[in-house]
C-alpha cells in the first residue's frame, strides 16, 4: 500500500537471531531480538534466487520454514517492493509488498513502527 521505505533502518537486525516464528491465519510473524515483522503477503525463503518454501494468506507455512529458526542475520536488502534478510545459513527471507490497496507487513525496531 505505501511501498517499502527506502530510509529503513533494519541494522538493529543484524546478527540476530530468528528466535521466532508464528503463524496467524492471515499473517506470518518473525522475531529477531528487538525486531518484530508481522506479515499479510507473500514470504518466501529462498536459497539464492531458488524458493525452498513460500507462505501466503490462509496457508500453513511450508516445511522449509524451519531452516530459518536459530539463523542470524547477516545482511539485508531493501526494494522498491520487497526486503530481503540474508541469514547465516545461506538462506534468505523474502517479505513481498505485493498490494497497492492494503497493509501488507508491520516491522516493530525497539518503540518505532513502520507500517508497510
Amino acid at each position: 500500500m505505501y511501498g517499502v521505505p527506502q530510509d529503513l533502518d533494519l541494522s538493529a537486525v543484524a546478527g540476530e537471531f530468528t528466535t521466532q516464528v508464528r503463524v496467524g491465519q492471515y499473517d506470518l510473524q518473525f522475531t529477531f531480538g528487538s525486531v518484530n515483522f508481522a506479515v499479510q503477503s507473500q514470504v518466501s525463503v529462498l536459497d539464492g534466487e531458488r524458493v525452498v518454501a513460500r507462505w501466503s494468506e490462509g496457508v500453513w507455512p511450508e516445511a522449509g520454514f524451519f531452516d530459518v529458526m536459530n539463523a542470524a542475520v547477516v545482511g539485508w536488502t531493501i526494494g522498491p517492493d520487497r526486503i530481503d534478510l540474508d541469514l547465516e545459513n545461506g538462506l534468505s527471507l523474502r517479505f513481498v509488498d505485493d498490494s497497492e490497496q492494503y497493509e501488507t507487513m508491520q516491522i516493530r525496531i525497539g518503540d518505532d513502527l513502520w507500517v508497510i
